[in-house]
């Protein structure tokens, strides 16, 4: 997914994500007891040149089927 705006507004990309994968009968492939890989990011943007509200970062979990 590319989330478009501040890092501190993800949680809620990754919400629609989760629903996505839900409402899809798949199954988040990342172990809930690996707090520290919770998702994957990946910045398109330059934080110290681009405003907040203009960050573009792709979002991305992988999944199986269930």
């Amino acid at each position: 997914m590319l989330h478009m705006g501040s890092y501190d507004e993800e949680p809620q990309s990754l919400a629609k994500i989760e629903e996505f994968i839900t409402r899809n009968g798949l199954q988040n492939d990342i172990g809930k007891d690996n707090l520290a890989r919770a998702h994957h990011e990946i910045y398109l943007s330059n934080p110290h040149k681009t405003p907040t509200h203009k960050f573009k970062t792709i979002l991305r979990i992988p999944v199986r089927e269930v």
